[in-house]
């Protein structure tokens, strides 16, 4: 089976974390994540994070260091996912192609109901605050 690249973007503003609720009907629909989505084919992993951040938020943003590399194999196949820390230079984030979407605390964003694969994430969160 095909290891899928996938990135997330971590966005943090006064204090609080930008989270994105996964649409209903899709696998592992309505829980929260860091914002992101799938590579295409040749496409640059930061690329891909400034375009689907766009689709999908409505931002544009500076695609910083990588914060986390994160192998999780999900039942329908597994994932390889990029984790980048970002910052939007345009825009105010608005819910286009996600539910919702959140600013939380460490607190608040260690109640929500994540993918296994930001567990990792949430988790190195704690030592930026």
């Amino acid at each position: 089976m095909k290891t899928i690249l996938v990135t997330a973007g971590v966005i943090i503003e006064k204090k609080k974390i930008l989270v994105a609720q996964r649409m209903e009907g899709a696998p592992r629909g309505l829980l929260w994540e860091f914002p992101g989505g799938k590579v295409k084919e040749g496409e640059d992993p930061r690329e891909a994070l400034r375009r689907e951040l766009k689709e999908e938020l409505d931002v544009d943003v500076e695609v910083g260091k990588i914060l986390e590399v994160i192998f999780h194999p999900y039942p329908e196949y597994p994932i390889l996912l990029l984790t980048y820390h970002c910052r939007i230079i345009k825009g105010i984030p608005k819910p286009i192609d996600c539910h919702d979407l959140r600013w939380v605390s460490l607190e608040e964003l260690n109640e929500l109901a994540m993918p296994p694969a930001d567990e990792p994430i949430r988790k190195l969160l704690g030592s930026f605050f």
